[in-house]
């Protein structure tokens, strides 16, 4: 696989450690008028630094930032330890909608209230996704075209994604699913 997906390193943590399946996204300015759009239903994720997300998260999340950032790679090496499977999703044109997925996710409100009212639409994407962690670790060195405001990006390495383990049981799983689906369904 070579298609990864950029995210903040503190909620692929959260995504790898079984806390939530959700993804919020509205979109990297270099995704243009078009917006966001699903390339690829299977991904690896690529963890990022941006924008301040420490202070975009709840505060258990930032206690478990300050944990694990003495441990990220450094900003010349790109470390993969999770792919993805976006399972469901919604385009949510209401804020309203947002709000019922709270406690499903680390994200404050304020900052997906910034990112829903954002740009031409007011809208923001919401993926339920299975993540699996990798057999092992990989670190690629970051090349130029990995950089940008964008939630895709093309590895330059094909990465074996054989011998997945899910980070939670099937069981487990589904009960987040159907509260994603439920939550949204109202």
């Amino acid at each position: 696989m070579k298609t990864a997906f950029k995210e903040w390193a503190i909620i692929i943590d959260a995504l790898g450690r079984g806390n939530q399946i959700l993804i919020l996204r509205k979109g990297g300015i270099a995704e243009g008028a078009g917006g966001f759009h699903i390339e690829r239903p299977r991904f690896l994720f690529f963890p990022t630094l941006f924008h301040q997300q420490r202070e975009s998260v709840m505060p258990a999340a930032q206690a478990r930032f300050d944990e694990i950032a003495p441990h990220l790679a450094p900003p010349e090496t790109v470390r993969l330890e999770f792919c993805a499977e976006v399972v469901a999703w919604r385009k949510l044109d209401s804020f309203a909608a947002v709000e019922r997925l709270r406690g499903q996710h680390i994200w404050r409100e304020e900052v997906l209230a910034h990112r829903f009212d954002w740009g031409r639409q007011q809208s923001i994407f919401a993926l339920a996704v299975r993540v699996a962690r990798l057999p092992k670790r990989i670190e690629l060195p970051m090349l130029s075209s990995y950089g940008g405001c964008k939630s895709w990006v093309e590895l330059a390495t094909e990465i074996s994604t054989e011998n997945t383990q899910p980070v939670l049981a099937e069981a487990a799983f589904q009960t987040r699913l159907r509260q994603f689906e439920t939550a949204l369904a109202g």
